[in-house]
């Protein structure tokens, strides 16, 4: 399961660029430049981080997932599991990327892993402009057009169940809760399996830098969305 976005070397994990890039775009369909490989402040996506937790340790029925830093490409990860049950990302230095906390029944079955972890990743990736847009201008504010920083803080989600499990994720709420010059946007999401409602949960974001909303500025940071989605569905 997605062993195109990484390579095992020895007990680390690396992910290039091109890796991360193409797992932004193909799975998540987010066209977020940060991801592009020649981006200047490239990082990985939080969610490849998520889903190769999900398939080195499994799915739990109650997980936590909170990004401390930002991943660079071709940095060596380690994924280890503490004691008590708790994941850690972290690098050769010690440097702490991802730390998860799980309680519960635990699945490793292949095909609800990679549904449960797809069917999350496409979900997470609409955060702009399909989620937050509508946010900052219900709030009047937006990011900086010219340096736009939308830090993925932290996720969890609860589940009933996980037998039989053919996932599906839709938002049931959102927020932006605007302090000064940030804010932190939540949305919430029930999962259902088969029509039947089998979990629910909440991602945080922190939007910085803001600035009073522009409609002319903001429609021109959609358009470059759409365009490079074109683009990359084109090639």
């Amino acid at each position: 399961m997605f062993k195109d976005f990484y390579a095992q070397r020895g007990e680390y994990v690396v992910i290039s660029a091109e890796q991360a890039s193409r797992f932004a775009k193909g799975v998540a369909g987010d066209y977020n430049p940060i991801h592009n490989p020649d981006a200047r402040r490239f990082c990985v996506p939080g969610d490849l981080l998520f889903t190769l937790v999900l398939v080195k340790f499994g799915l739990s029925r109650q997980m936590e997932f909170r990004f401390t830093n930002m991943v660079s490409a071709d940095i060596p990860l380690q994924f280890s599991e503490a004691d008590n049950g708790d994941i850690h990302v972290c690098d050769d230095g010690g440097k702490c990327y991802l730390q998860v906390v799980r309680g519960g029944e635990v699945t490793h079955d292949e095909a609800a892993i990679e549904a449960f972890a797809r069917c999350y990743v496409a979900f997470s990736g609409k955060n702009f402009p399909h989620y937050l847009k509508p946010l900052m201008e219900q709030h009047g504010v937006m990011f900086n057009p010219k340096r736009p920083l939308v830090i993925y803080d932290s996720m969890g989600f609860s589940l009933e169940r996980l037998d039989g499990f053919s996932p599906d994720l839709a938002l049931t709420r959102s927020s932006l809760d605007v302090q000064g010059k940030r804010a932190d946007a939540l949305l919430e999401f029930s999962i259902e399996s088969a029509g039947e409602a089998v979990g629910v949960g909440s991602k945080k974001l922190v939007v910085s830098g803001l600035c009073d909303y522009n409609a002319t500025e903001m429609a021109s940071i959609v358009d470059e969305f759409y365009r490079l989605k074109a683009a990359y569905e084109a090639a």
